[in-house]
């Protein structure tokens, strides 16, 4: 039996992806993505943030370079990638990453009017916070 390789964050970036262009034109971009949790310790709540370590590849890398920005909400669908290098001293390093397969940018109506919506996110038809011009409570 294989097994299932299958990651789904939501969290904020923590930079501008980072983009470069490999040999053969390949484009790939990273950036860091910080997911939140909060839970309650000795009456205490406590809010502890993990940082992940994202990468996305050729097309995916480019719509993310021209839609994702420092700060963003973004749902991300990936993989877990453990790769090793060798660092300056010769010392064998390992980073383990999420290899996007695709996303999703979140968040409010405003924060997609200062950015072009990318084709995987709906715009919605209405405003259902503008009532028609009506301000006030919510009929229920």
């Amino acid at each position: 039996m294989s097994g299932i390789n299958k990651v789904i964050l939501v969290g904020h970036l923590g930079k501008d992806p980072e983009v470069r262009h490999l040999d053969g034109g390949v484009t790939v971009a990273s950036f860091p993505l910080a997911t939140s949790e909060s839970f309650n310790k000795d009456g205490k709540r406590i809010e502890q943030t993990e940082w992940h370590n994202i990468v996305l590849w050729r097309g995916l890398a480019e719509v993310a370079s021209k839609y994702l920005t420092k700060g963003k909400l973004v749902y991300i669908e990936g993989k877990l990638r453990t790769r090793s290098f060798e660092d300056r001293e010769k010392v064998k390093k390992y980073v383990t990453e999420v290899v996007a397969e695709n996303f999703t940018l979140l968040g409010r109506k405003s924060d997609f009017e200062a950015t072009p919506v990318n084709h995987a996110v709906a715009k919605p038809e209405h405003d259902f916070l503008d009532a028609g011009g009506v301000s006030g409570d919510l009929p229920f």
